[in-house]
């Protein structure tokens, strides 16, 4: 692992901070209403990682990126800075996120009745439609000039998918996706999963729900992110943190529609991916292309990139 940037990398993201992007990057901190002290931030982790995965890029392909990270940790800011940058160095690029591909309400209610009463709540792996996440990294992959290609959308607000007459459309070839999510990149556990907190223990006592999300990972979910390229992860301290920073989520999403998940219904909510976020934050450090670790205020604090030779 290497546990800073390139030189060549840290010197550019430098010089286009001071100069270029300065205006664009004030822009972006005013619009997504961080503050002001984001600029270092930005200057030391975001713009140096949107530089690194330009040159990963190869020109006549698309790179599929995985941003990985618990609930809460700064993805779609990431993402959406990103995507900015690359604009800005002439590369075609869009994001897009495993929340948009959540199953509709009605197709989890019915899996709550065929299978179990958990599978009602969006978050955990065999709440999506893998096909529809599938289909479309493989549409954007293969996206000419004149393509235009449909991103699915979710709403949180409502629990349930956008109409597809409401979703986004990518014009044109793609250079580089960013494909987020909280659990992208899980792997199965290999030991029957033990219950871990109160939801599983009071409400999943058979572990029937715990098997069947394993089950997923093991199944289609490895043929979704088998898609990813390059894997980004933004690792949290702990599970601890990762519940603070969810809250604060939550609370601007109330903040911004009038409705969400009150604190005490959020505690629960948490509970159904505590599982998969711990094993997330203690096995994706060994083999991410990047891993951004976080602080317990929510800062990076350091960066660790995979050599060649460890992915050889």
């Amino acid at each position: 692992m290497l546990t800073h940037w390139p030189e060549e990398i840290s010197k550019l993201s430098r010089k286009l901070a001071g100069e270029s992007l300065r205006e664009e990057i004030d822009s972006f901190i005013q619009q997504h209403r961080l503050p002001s002290e984001f600029f270092r931030e930005i200057e030391a982790y975001y713009l140096p990682l949107a530089l690194w995965l330009a040159q990963r890029h190869r020109v006549g392909q698309t790179l599929v990126v995985g941003i990985s990270g618990g609930q809460g940790t700064g993805k779609s800011t990431l993402s959406d800075f990103i995507c900015q940058v690359l604009t800005r160095l002439g590369l075609n690029s869009c994001t897009f996120s495993m929340d948009d591909i959540y199953l509709t309400r009605s197709q989890r209610y019915q899996l709550s009745q065929e299978i179990h009463p958990l599978l009602c709540t969006r978050g955990v792996p065999g709440t999506h439609d893998v096909q529809l996440g599938i289909e479309t990294l493989d549409a954007l992959r293969g996206a000419q000039e004149q393509s235009q290609i449909p991103l699915p959308r979710f709403d949180k607000s409502k629990d349930d998918r956008v109409p597809r007459s409401g979703w986004p459309v990518h014009k044109g070839r793609v250079d580089i996706v960013l494909f987020e999510g909280w659990c992208l990149g899980a792997r199965a556990s290999e030991t029957p999963p033990q219950p871990i907190n109160a939801l599983e223990r009071t409400e999943d006592a058979s572990g029937l729900w715990r098997n069947f999300i394993n089950q997923q990972l093991q199944g289609s979910y490895m043929e979704l992110f088998k898609r990813v390229d390059t894997m980004v992860m933004l690792c949290a301290p702990g599970m601890e943190s990762i519940a603070v920073w969810r809250k604060l989520q939550e609370q601007r999403l109330r903040e911004r529609t009038g409705v969400g998940m009150q604190d005490s219904e959020l505690d629960r909510f948490i509970e159904h991916y505590e599982r998969i976020t711990r094993n997330l934050i203690s096995d994706m450090p060994n083999w991410a292309d990047c891993v951004l670790f976080l602080g317990e205020d929510h800062c990076i604090r350091e960066v660790r990139l995979a050599t060649e030779s460890e992915k050889s």
